[in-house]
């Protein structure tokens, strides 16, 4: 097999980070890989496709629709659109027409988050109009109620840990809200692990990443409510085509989906026991404090926290960039690193790439 890293000259790359679009997200299973080989040489209707695959996941999560589409930002988009539009074939075709004045998307301020790109491009690309609620440090049930209006066409929540956790409401608290005022939930879920309990919770609109916690091919899914559904289903023949996917990588995320629902995710407990010796090698770095976290958000997803010690010559900001700079180049969770902190990832790490890491770290502060 040709050596594409030699091919092209790119650097190897330990990813450490988690399940990062810069990175290439994640490690695609076999038996999606060989579903995506069956795509690439075979023809379909793409309508037909599309429809069949959707009420094939749906039935597996127990939703009443669902659609493959090529990104989560992509996802949020279509949806967007599609409450704005409610499956009007002119609003397919003018999308931004100022006859649609219903746009406007509230929103909890502290959930406008840059997650590689900023949460409001994917709703403006819609069609949208962002209404923050609340603070950057609160958001209540009653700051999403008052900021509602005859224009508003849904409320949006994001479930991820870019977000401000303190503070805020809960996701029933604010589809209670939604539903108040006979409005959908659009739900940005994009890397969460668990994609029956927001089916259970009721939420209209829920938009997961296809190639993050379910390890699937470039793709997203949205599923939920079935007009909804149908709405962003329409978008395909206007503001959709240019953000459409494959056949090939709607047959690897089918397959990959049905997989991960029958593996699952790394348990926390695994995690931790691979943790364990990782942390004990890297606390005998010089210069680190290393213990094991569980992810901010609340998954059952554990890693090693690293604090650089006052006495370091080299700040955190300096030895995440050292790391990166290498080959391989060992990417980390590297958002505080402005208060001394960082944490490796170790779901897509394994023994041998967690020792390269210790050495690298020892040439580093050693």
């Amino acid at each position: 097999m040709t050596d594409f890293y030699q091919e092209y000259g790119l650097k190897h790359v330990i990813n450490a980070s988690g399940k990062m679009t810069i990175l290439g997200v994640s490690k695609v299973p076999q038996v999606a890989i060989d579903a995506q080989q069956f795509g690439d040489t075979h023809f379909f209707e793409i309508s037909d496709l599309v429809d069949k695959t959707g009420a094939y996941i749906a039935k597996l999560l127990g939703a009443e629709d669902a659609v493959v589409v090529n990104s989560a930002s992509a996802g949020l988009a279509e949806a967007v659109a599609g409450v704005i539009g409610e499956g009007s074939m002119y609003h397919v075709y003018h999308p931004y027409a100022k006859r649609y004045t219903k746009r406007e998307i509230v929103m909890p301020k502290g959930h406008n988050v840059d997650y590689g790109a900023p949460e409001e491009i994917p709703i403006v690309e819609g069609g949208g109009q962002v209404v923050e609620a609340g603070y950057a440090n609160m958001c209540t049930p009653e700051h999403i109620d008052m900021m509602i209006t005859e224009n508003t066409a849904a409320v949006l929540y994001v479930k991820s840990h870019h977000t401000v956790q303190k503070s805020m409401l809960s996701i029933p608290d604010a589809l209670a809200v939604a539903h108040k005022h006979h409005l959908p939930l659009i739900l940005d879920a994009a890397a969460e692990e668990d994609l029956k309990k927001y089916v259970k919770m009721g939420v209209d609109i829920v938009v997961f990443s296809g190639a993050k916690a379910l390890e699937g091919p470039a793709s997203g899914l949205v599923f939920g409510k079935k007009p909804y559904i149908g709405w962003l289903k329409l978008q395909s023949l206007g503001l959709g085509r240019a953000m459409k996917i494959g056949k090939e990588n709607i047959l690897g995320f089918t397959t990959a989906v049905k997989h991960y629902l029958e593996v699952g995710p790394e348990s926390g407990t695994a995690m931790q026991a691979r943790l364990d010796p990782f942390i004990t090698a890297l606390n005998q770095v010089p210069h680190l404090s290393v213990k094991c976290v569980q992810d901010g958000a609340g998954r059952e997803i554990y890693r090693a926290e690293v604090s650089i010690q006052p006495d370091s010559p080299k700040d955190a900001k300096q030895v995440v960039a050292e790391l990166k700079a290498g080959d391989p180049a060992i990417y980390t969770r590297e958002y505080r690193a402005n208060e001394g902190v960082f944490e490796f990832d170790i779901r897509a790490v394994d023994a041998e790439e967690m020792t390269a890491i210790t050495t690298r770290l020892h040439e580093i502060l050693g």
